[in-house]
């Protein structure tokens, strides 16, 4: 009998984390409540940011912080090809237009010698990702935008525990969102956070969360809350749910123990790997940081491998490991083709990695046996 599929990422929940979801359901309040207060105040201590306002998702954190900063039709957004559609698509939905440079061929982050070259008048923000856990390089970053009076919006939905010169992403800097999707570091189901240390743009997205409500209103029916709120602007309904927390109070506690393993198995990965032609691996650049490995994304040699990424994602399936594809560029996709003009050779560097990048299985739970299958399993494709 064949071994059974091994996922590409699988979320680690402990027993204590599946008890207090039932503790959640058990206590009446499920929506937004005293867990997810109580989850504020652990990620403001576990991150350093002295403003956390947890959200339905990570998406809704890119919205919510372009909305703030009042980006309007006619504004521009530096961000990266290289990324989920939802950074884009965001930038989309608050009215404003998303300028693109390429990535470095080196980190898949986006490559900031050209961040300048791609400034206009127009421009209002630049929007980073931390590409599967690699802190951009924060200082040269910031000196740009200090210097263009620009914004930063960290998408940080890969990098929960990342540092950047010994101080953890969310730390330090303009605004970060992070994800708490299931394949990330840790997960509250769906859910994210924006991160600020800007008193004014936190008061706005908390208010453009919840319906524009002028005050703390979870407990508005409980006895120690008030109906007496005002609608002072309107708002969306980007809430976290006190179910989420349940579970993210948990993850949190052990996110530093996920990250660890992650290291390990990434680690494994580079050392097994590092004399196989068909591969060309991850590269640490030479600023101080810590990886926090959301991902694990080698690219395939398509010429030595003699298949191409598609070929190979379909041979593993075949037997019975899971991969994953982060990302198409995104310019590529047709709405950016036929709204923005994007076309293929606009960004070659994001295209070749588009072309060639995997997602190898990589999660707290794998053990060493399976991380060895994976790597038996790739060596038959290739030797087969």
């Amino acid at each position: 009998m064949s071994e059974d599929f091994l996922p590409f990422s699988r979320p680690t929940i402990s027993r204590a984390a599946i008890d207090d979801v039932v503790a959640c359901l058990e206590s009446g309040w499920i929506t937004t409540g005293p867990r997810v207060a109580q989850f504020t105040e652990a990620l403001k201590e576990y991150l350093g940011a002295p403003y956390v306002l947890p959200l339905a998702n990570a998406t809704a954190g890119l919205h919510l912080a372009l909305i703030a900063l009042d980006i309007k039709p006619g504004d521009e957004v530096i961000t990266t090809p290289m990324t989920f559609a939802a950074t884009l698509n965001t930038i989309v939905l608050a009215g404003a237009t998303p300028v693109l440079v390429d990535i470095d061929p080196t980190t898949y982050n986006m490559d900031l010698n050209q961040v300048e070259n791609a400034i206009t008048d127009k421009t209002r923000a630049i929007m980073p990702v931390h590409f599967a856990g690699l802190p951009v390089d924060l200082d040269v970053l910031y000196d740009i935008a200090d210097r263009h009076g620009l914004r930063v919006i960290e998408d940080a939905a890969h990098a929960i525990g990342t540092a950047y010169k010994g101080t953890r992403i969310g730390g330090r800097g303009d605004i970060q969102v992070f994800s708490f999707h299931p394949n990330k570091n840790m997960t509250t189901g769906e859910g994210g956070c924006v991160t600020t240390k800007d008193a004014a743009l936190a008061k706005k997205i908390g208010l453009l969360r919840f319906h524009g409500i002028d005050r703390e209103a979870w407990n508005r029916y409980g006895k120690s809350g008030t109906q007496d709120y005002e609608i002072v602007l309107p708002g969306y309904k980007y809430n976290m749910m006190d179910l989420q927390a349940a579970i993210g109070l948990h993850q949190l506690k052990e996110l530093d123990q996920f990250i660890a393993r992650r290291t390990v198995l990434a680690n494994r990965y580079q050392e097994a790997l590092i004399d196989w032609p068909q591969w060309t691996l991850p590269i640490q650049p030479s600023y101080s940081h810590d990886h926090a490995w959301h991902l694990y994304t080698p690219l395939l040699n398509e010429d030595v491998a003699k298949m191409n990424r598609e070929e190979f994602m379909h041979s593993m399936k075949e037997r019975n490991v899971g991969t994953g594809l982060h990302y198409r560029a995104v310019h590529l996709y047709p709405y950016y083709r036929e709204q923005f003009g994007f076309k293929l050779g606009d960004f070659p560097h994001a295209e070749n990695v588009s072309e060639r990048i995997v997602s190898l299985p990589l999660f707290p739970l794998m053990t060493d046996a399976e991380h060895d299958r994976v790597l038996d399993v790739m060596y038959s494709i290739f030797n087969n």
